[in-house]
């Protein structure tokens, strides 16, 4: 009797091998690593079948040398209208926050939970895209992109869409900035700065993020009191000396020389 009800349930079990697959793939869709993946994928399907070759080029994970480590970047759109640089969010529940808030909330029903505000997350990338372009901020243009079952609760900025709304926001831009042989070149130098993208280039800068966030605290900001961070100056006399600046930039311009 045993024996039947044991090989009943094998054949039960492999009649519906599809339905195992898929409960499989989806415990692994839910992975942060795998959800981040597949959110990237999503943009990349967009601007490749939603905007024609004259649009713009696109980069995707790219890599690049700041003065305090290096900083990854999800996609870059070089275009005759400016520079887009892309943050994907591949999130559920419902999304609260605005431009000014350090953290923004992700709520399902009883439970939330704080995450970093995506526009000052993605101005490091601005900053590093800028530096090592050397073009004027104002032709840079962040947009952060959430795709999956999310929803925004409360009002966005208008940088701030849901995945096809992205098309929406680059095509908004119609004051042209560059010539196309001049978007090349952007392109080639662009190129010629990222590092490698491949499997080590990506581990090192997880590495590089676990060191600067298990680092100690710098000083208070004499600002805002928040904690600061050293940064090596970009720009002007002091360019590759190091001083504190503020955690909560651009929120806060709060800086101290280093002693």
């Amino acid at each position: 009797m045993d024996i039947n009800l044991g090989g009943a349930f094998l054949e039960g079990m492999l009649r519906f091998w599809w339905a195992w697959i898929l409960v499989g793939l989806f415990a692994i869709g839910r992975l942060p690593m795998v959800k981040g993946w597949v959110g990237e994928l999503v943009v990349r399907l967009i601007l490749s079948v939603g905007l024609d070759g004259k649009a713009g080029h696109a980069l995707h994970d790219v890599t690049l040398e700041t003065g305090d480590g290096t900083t990854q970047v999800d996609h870059v759109l070089v275009s005759r209208f400016g520079i887009f640089v892309i943050e994907t969010k591949n999130m559920r529940g419902w999304i609260f926050g605005d431009a000014r808030q350090a953290q923004w909330t992700q709520r399902f029903y009883r439970r939330s939970f704080r995450f970093q505000n995506p526009l000052r997350q993605n101005y490091r990338h601005e900053r590093a895209i800028s530096d090592a372009l050397q073009v004027e901020p104002e032709t840079i243009h962040s947009v952060v992109v959430f795709v999956g079952s999310s929803r925004f609760k409360t009002p966005m900025p208008e940088n701030v869409v849901r995945g096809l709304g992205l098309l929406g926001y680059i095509r908004s831009f119609r004051t042209k900035v560059w010539s196309d042989d001049e978007v090349q070149a952007l392109v080639d130098q662009l190129n010629g700065r990222r590092l490698e993208p491949s499997r080590h280039t990506h581990r090192a800068h997880v590495q590089q993020l676990r060191e600067r966030h298990e680092a100690p605290a710098g000083p208070a900001c004499p600002k805002c009191g928040e904690a600061m961070m050293k940064r090596k100056a970009r720009r002007g006399s002091r360019v590759g000396q190091e001083f504190w600046g503020c955690t909560q930039y651009p929120g806060c311009r709060g800086t101290k020389p280093v002693q």
